[in-house]
């Protein structure tokens, strides 16, 4: 699965989205921080997705 992540400076640091998955999105105060950030934030969106398909 490819996915597109983005990130955009502000003054408190960064934010991050990926744009094909709604809800996963975070901040950090490093680029290096939202990265690890996103990365835990989109497998706990997939997580919670599986769980709801497996409840059908």
């Amino acid at each position: 699965m490819q996915l597109t992540a983005v990130y955009t400076q502000v003054p408190e640091g960064y934010i991050a989205f990926v744009e094909e998955l709604p809800g996963a999105n975070t901040q950090g105060d490093t680029i290096e921080e939202a990265q690890e950030n996103l990365k835990e934030a989109v497998a706990m969106v997939l997580e919670a997705n599986r769980g709801l398909a497996e409840q059908g």
